[in-house]
């Protein structure tokens, strides 16, 4: 179902993103791959393009609205369209409250805040006459929060309140919106976290591609709104 269906990506470069792209690209979609770090960005345009896809990479900082701006236009001269979009960028700040800075608090809300709304906005305004899907994975902390997630989790749940704001006003317009609460997730997000977690009882970053495929593969009379995926060792939680 998602032969040439053309779907850009941000935070393409590593992590979920990474994955992301390149479960797409073995199911035939044609992408638009947006990240910082553009070295990282081109290998995994170039894995993409080995699956047998067109991939491109284009430098983009999220959270800087011409540059948001200049990637849709350049995916639009490329494909013609954009089918999908995967939320992939976003920064981890995880810290006690009384440790927490205004510059975690800014860096949180530029990102996971605005930076989704920016990447929506402009993406959607470009499915407004074809339809397609947005998914974006909020984590769990766009619903819930535990310790240290001050600034997280009101980043998250910022852009989980933006994005359901977003899908009221793109009701029969083609547009779905599909939020993605994961569980732990085993990527990069933890590296410079300091907190002792579980990594390997924690999802992988090839589960939660999974799942972006099937929010993207849902028929196109309907749309998953909400999913939630847990490890087996929280399920509820």
């Amino acid at each position: 179902m998602m032969k040439d269906k053309v779907v850009v990506i941000t935070g393409a470069s590593s992590g979920i993103g990474r994955a992301a792209a390149l479960m797409l690209a073995k199911a035939g979609a044609q992408l638009g791959l947006a990240a910082r770090n553009y070295h990282a960005l081109m290998e995994v345009a170039d894995a993409a393009r080995q699956l047998g896809t067109q991939a491109i990479a284009i430098p983009t900082d999220v959270t800087q609205k011409d540059q948001v701006a200049d990637m849709v236009s350049e995916v639009l001269a490329t494909f013609g369209r954009i089918d999908g979009l995967v939320n992939c960028a976003g920064v981890g700040v995880i810290r006690p409250i009384e440790q927490l800075t205004e510059e975690d608090i800014d860096r949180a809300y530029a990102v996971n805040t605005k930076g989704v709304i920016l990447v929506s906005q402009a993406v959607g305004a470009a499915m407004l006459k074809t339809g397609g899907r947005i998914v974006t994975p909020v984590g769990t902390m766009g619903r819930y929060v535990m310790r240290g997630s001050a600034a997280y989790s009101a980043s998250k749940w910022g852009a989980v309140g933006a994005l359901k704001a977003m899908a009221t006003e793109w009701q029969r317009s083609g547009i779905g919106v599909t939020l993605l609460y994961l569980g732990g997730v085993n990527s990069p997000f933890w590296d410079d976290i300091d907190m002792k977690v579980q990594r390997d009882k924690m999802l992988s970053v090839d589960d939660a591609a999974q799942a972006i495929l099937y929010a993207l593969q849902a028929p196109p009379n309907g749309v998953l709104n909400e999913i939630v995926l847990q490890p087996e060792s929280h399920q509820f939680i």
